[in-house]
């Protein structure tokens, strides 16, 4: 899969970043990263969602499982991922509130086992986003705007020429975000952008 032509301008002064973190987001940075390989092309953004426990918001608690503070104790759902050492680069709140874990520059541990635009291992080369959310449901206005802004800041920074979710990446094992995720309204925000996104027909919305 030929990735599409498209420019980018690193470090562009639209873009406010201190290294690769944002500028804006709140930060708590995550133990659970480590180096891209020497030369990964940064060109995906990866959306997932999440929601701890499942279909519950605003607890704190997908900060504090990204951070490797999550008390295992706190609720009968966790002992089901206890010891689980996960990170994404970014979570959106269901109010928009953007949160940072990860340097951009560094793999965050989202993806797993994956495969997309012929290479493997997206962790290497891709920058992942979890909106709190339940998968297949859908997904709060203010999310939306703070993703699209998101991914554009991003594209100002990273050639970033694909966005997919993680049931695109791991068909069949990951199916979030979902059915409830409005990739047309994704697709219509970034029309002209240049960046691919998932066949519209394939989904619902």
């Amino acid at each position: 899969m030929a990735a599409p032509a498209r420019t980018h301008r690193k470090n562009s002064p639209e873009t406010a970043w201190q290294g690769g973190w944002l500028a804006g987001a709140q930060h708590l940075p995550s133990p659970n990263h480590g180096p891209r390989p020497a030369a990964a092309q940064v060109d995906l953004i990866v959306i997932h969602s999440i929601s701890l426990p499942p279909g519950e918001y605003g607890g704190g608690q997908v900060q504090a499982l990204f951070s490797n503070r999550l008390d295992w104790d706190a609720h009968p759902y966790f002992a089901s991922i206890r010891g689980l050492q996960v990170s994404s680069h970014f979570f959106i709140t269901r109010s928009g509130t953007l949160w940072q874990f990860v340097d951009v520059d560094r793999r965050a541990w989202h993806a797993g086992l994956s495969h997309y635009r012929g290479r493997d291992q997206c962790n290497d080369d891709s920058v992942g986003i979890e909106l709190e959310g339940l998968e297949g449901q859908p997904f709060a206005p203010g999310q939306y705007t703070a993703l699209i802004a998101l991914c554009q800041t991003l594209a100002q920074r990273l050639p970033i020429a694909w966005i997919a979710g993680h049931e695109h990446i791991a068909p069949g094992r990951k199916g979030d975000p979902g059915a409830g995720f409005d990739w047309r309204r994704l697709s219509n925000a970034l029309a002209g952008s240049g960046i691919a996104l998932p066949p519209l027909e394939n989904h619902q919305k």
